[in-house]
């Protein structure tokens, strides 16, 4: 079971081209099931010997253990996905997960900030600094480009086109995609490479990386969510929010200006047209507080006049 397991990590590695992040979690929803299989079963047994009811036992634990329905479901993908790479390699006979139910997960609709919030955040680094320079470029680039956190500290200088204003993002399985970028994201970005030049003199530099931090070296996404929550804190807003919600941002914006779905699809990256179409909820639902708010005989709880 532990050979094949690592023969489809590789597979995943090699020839799916699957991020350090999806590996990482792939292999710790493998080492779950291992964990309760010595636990429970006592062994972990070979692969062809896994059978549906030991699947279904696994699912029932994860219950009784309150998982998240969100964890459950992804436990189970990546265990489909493990028995269809065993079935395909001739390691099993049959796929024994694909008869599990994925149990039913409500999409939440995603956060987002409001205009004047957005520009009251991107405002509050000082850019007469060089890591306040920095650090308006990085918010400016993650809500006019719509970029994942893992995205944007993984440009590289060669990826900004100044002439274009278009920068060239790697995005989930390593797919590359063309992102515009607005006129106040490029110059915070000329700012930043200013200040940039200026900070190789004084510190041994990541030549390719695009965005540093204060030791000269590629950032990390751990490091933006850090000076994210820094700036919302300056800045008096939500320390609920995440990178990841300058994302949602950008999407909810674009739609609510006027721009078609495929278009915004195609900016943020997406695969499928039904993950996009979650912000057309978020914009209905703005349509119709501003409809409730503005209307004189909208509301059903509006007192009459």
């Amino acid at each position: 079971m532990q050979n094949a397991s690592a023969r489809f990590l590789r597979y995943l590695q090699l020839e799916r081209n699957a991020s350090e992040l999806t590996l990482k979690s792939y292999k710790e929803d493998l080492n779950s099931f291992f964990d309760y299989l010595q636990d429970r079963v006592g062994r972990i047994p070979a692969v062809e010997q896994v059978d549906i009811p030991m699947l279904r036992a696994y699912v029932a634990y994860l219950h009784e253990c309150n998982y998240a329905r969100t964890t459950i479901a992804r436990r189970l993908a990546c265990l489909r996905s493990l028995f269809r790479y065993t079935t395909r390699e001739g390691l099993t006979s049959s796929n024994p997960a694909k008869a599990l139910r994925t149990p039913r997960i409500g999409r939440s609709l995603p956060n987002f900030l409001g205009t004047e919030q957005v520009t009251q955040l991107v405002e509050t680094p000082t850019a007469a600094e060089p890591l306040g320079a920095r650090d308006r470029a990085m918010l400016e680039t993650m809500y006019s480009a719509g970029l994942r956190v893992a995205e944007l500290v993984g440009l590289n200088i060669e990826d900004w086109d100044r002439s274009a204003n278009i920068l060239r993002v790697r995005g989930k399985g390593r797919k590359e995609r063309i992102a515009p970028v607005g006129r106040f994201a490029a110059r915070a970005l000329d700012d930043w490479l200013a200040e940039r030049k200026s900070f190789e003199l004084t510190h041994s530099v990541d030549p390719k990386a695009l965005f540093l931090n204060r030791f000269g070296q590629r950032l990390t996404t751990r490091s933006v969510g850090r000076m994210l929550q820094k700036h919302l804190q300056q800045a008096g807003l939500s320390t609920s929010a995440t990178p990841h919600t300058l994302r949602h941002t950008f999407a909810t914006h674009l739609l609510d200006g006027g721009a078609d779905l495929r278009s915004v699809q195609e900016m943020l990256g997406h695969k499928s047209l039904t993950t996009t179409q979650i912000y057309t909820h978020v914009s209905t639902r703005r349509m119709r507080e501003t409809y409730d708010q503005a209307h004189p005989h909208a509301a059903a709880n509006r007192a009459p006049e």
